[in-house]
């Protein structure tokens, strides 16, 4: 109950300055006509309720899991499975990112059609997909996340120099929408759980920093489309 009561609180927090600011500017600036602010008004309750029952889920739900699977996947004993568990994770869960449907539905509409919404969401999970595995590779190694860091995004602008300029926020943009909340929640979970086991408590600091790598994933993803395209 307590977590209810929480969560509640956290959402209750977050909704209320940003309809604060816009009923404000509504009286104020803005004058839109009733209709439209019972609308918005409804949508912010809507959200709220959906916002309150979805981090609960995450709560009760992804973060449990994803940590029990990062637990279990060290005691097997084999570096191929959990690099190809943690790439299978990481697609199918940037695919259920809610974010990233919205970057592949409008970026489909301004585009025509010509970038697919589902070639656009698929592009970028994959992305995360291959990220995510070189993370859990970086675990099982010991290798300094700064390393794949430089070695990442100076591939990132090394590739969009050959990409069309309209392209490059379109991508930095997919590399945001990737940390939403349904991705980052179970990636730092599964990520957590894999060094805890290898590293021992001590160490499981090292689960953290997948979600930096993972966002590097759909940038590039989303350049290699600007140049097929381009």
């Amino acid at each position: 109950m307590q977590r209810v009561k929480d969560t509640v609180k956290e959402v209750v927090y977050a909704i209320i300055p940003l309809s604060a600011v816009i009923i404000i500017l509504q009286f104020t600036v803005i004058g839109l006509k009733m209709d439209i602010l019972i609308q918005f008004i409804t949508g912010v309750i809507m959200v709220s309720v959906g916002l309150i029952l979805f981090l609960l889920g995450v709560h009760i739900g992804l973060l449990p899991v994803g940590d029990m699977i990062g637990t279990a996947l060290p005691k097997m004993g084999k570096a191929w499975l959990i690099i190809l568990i943690g790439f299978i994770l990481g697609f199918v869960v940037t695919v259920a990112e809610p974010d990233v449907r919205v970057l592949a539905t409008q970026i489909d509409e301004v585009s025509k059609g010509i970038v697919s919404e589902n070639m656009l969401i698929y592009s970028v999970a994959l992305g995360v997909a291959l990220f995510v595995g070189l993370a859990m590779l970086r675990i099982l190694l010991e290798i300094p996340i700064t390393y794949l860091l430089v070695c990442g995004y100076g591939l990132v602008f090394l590739l969009a120099a050959f990409t069309p300029s309209h392209f490059i926020p379109i991508s930095f943009d997919a590399g945001g929408v990737t940390t939403g909340p349904m991705t980052v929640p179970f990636i730092l979970a599964l990520g957590v759980g894999v060094a805890s086991v290898l590293r021992e408590k001590s160490g499981s600091t090292e689960g953290f920093g997948l979600v930096a790598l993972a966002s590097i994933g759909p940038i590039l993803a989303v350049l290699v489309l600007g140049v097929i395209y381009g």
